[in-house]
């Protein structure tokens, strides 16, 4: 009887064993660009379809605003999925890159009415990560069981009372930066050192287009430039901070139109503007053949963006644990060493080049299907 009864529970061990090694927990991210759209297919953290969809102004052009795009990219998205055999029945969460909603607490939003409506207006302005909600969300109503969520979108806010504060009333400091990229990087360092996020102080540097230098205090980025167009270190195509009277008397100077000092100030600014490009590998090249103003500017940049490391250590009061730095421009290394010429005695540095937008989205919507983490109403 003991050996029969043992058996049974071998068997149901063994078909357990089985169920967890053939369970699938199909994850589909849609990352939405100004003339792209990023799809993948992850079973967990396994990526096992990729694919960056390209479209040009005409296809774009019939289209007034951003959100008439969504019908037109999910029908393509669609199609990719099924000629790479994939059934959408199968899958257990949608996840889309977070677009510019109302300030939100960092972590995985289910998509409702609500946060519909605002992609749909485009409450904080209009911006194709936008569509990364309402496609979810579409495609999401055709599969029983599937969730529907965006995960750690650019208008994250956990700043401080003291880092909202501008100067003036009328102009409040706002949070948007990389924040999915900045918190899965900040996570993984976490993992490498045995510890928790929550427990660590760290200084995230975002080196991209934009470019975010942000103050985790164990879990929260209580400070942070405001990367999309406003504060900070300038970038390959940002001006960051301006001399704030120099700026006014542009805009009254009667030269320029408001969008065109808009454009100064985000497309043709930082290297545009005095190098006219927005290669930072080409302006590396540059440096390297011994050209004088591209090697300058160059440094510069590094310069402020250091100064910019230098105030977040104060914001972490001199505890901070490690420097972490990512984006595009970490791949490369002499702009890495000009960094850490300035920065390496606050803390160590660590590099983790580009940036996995598609893998970070995949991993919130695996630590949801695990019940690691919850999803947070948008209200």
């Amino acid at each position: 009887m003991d050996v029969i009864l043992h058996s049974k529970y071998l068997i149901l061990f063994i078909k357990e064993i089985i169920k967890v090694m053939t369970e699938k927990n199909l994850i589909l991210a849609i990352n939405p660009g100004s003339t792209s759209t990023k799809i993948a297919v992850y079973n967990g953290t396994e990526q096992l379809f990729l694919k960056n969809l390209k479209h040009s102004a005409e296809e774009l052009a019939p289209f007034a605003k951003i959100a008439d795009q969504y019908e037109f990219r999910k029908e393509i998205i669609l199609k990719e999925v099924s000629e790479a055999d994939f059934n959408l029945k199968e899958f257990k969460v949608i996840i889309g890159r977070g677009g510019l909603i109302k300030p939100v607490s960092s972590g995985v939003l289910e998509i409702n009415e609500k946060m519909l409506e605002d992609l749909r207006q485009g409450r904080e302005g209009q911006h194709a990560s936008n569509l990364g909600g309402l496609i979810a969300y579409d495609i999401s109503q055709g599969i029983q069981g599937a969730k529907a969520v965006i995960a750690d979108p650019v208008v994250v806010d956990e700043l401080s009372d003291f880092a909202r504060i501008s100067g003036h009333p009328l102009m409040p400091r706002k949070s948007v930066f990389h924040a999915l990229n900045q918190k899965a990087i900040a996570r993984r360092y976490a993992k490498e050192v045995n510890k928790k996020y929550e427990e660590l102080n760290l200084i995230g540097v975002h080196l991209g287009g934009g470019i975010s230098v942000a103050a985790h205090n164990h879990g929260k980025v209580i400070d942070v430039n405001q990367a999309l167009d406003g504060d900070g270190p300038f970038s390959p195509e940002r001006s960051g901070t301006l001399p704030v009277n120099e700026l006014i008397k542009v805009c009254f100077s009667g030269k320029y139109t408001e969008q065109e000092i808009k454009k100064m100030v985000v497309g043709a600014g930082g290297y545009v503007a005095y190098l006219g490009t927005n290669d930072a590998y080409q302006v590396e090249c540059k440096a390297k053949e011994g050209d004088k103003k591209f090697e300058f500017i160059q440094e510069a940049m590094a310069y402020q963006i250091s100064k910019e490391v230098g105030a977040m250590s104060t914001v972490l009061k001199g505890k901070v644990d490690a420097i972490f730095l990512t984006g595009g421009i970490a791949y490369s290394k002499p702009f890495v060493e000009l960094l850490k010429e300035r920065i390496e005695f606050i803390a160590p540095v660590h590099v983790y080049p580009g940036e996995d937008e598609m893998g970070a989205l995949a991993l919130n919507a695996l630590m949801l299907i695990k019940g690691e983490t919850k999803s947070i109403k948008y209200e």
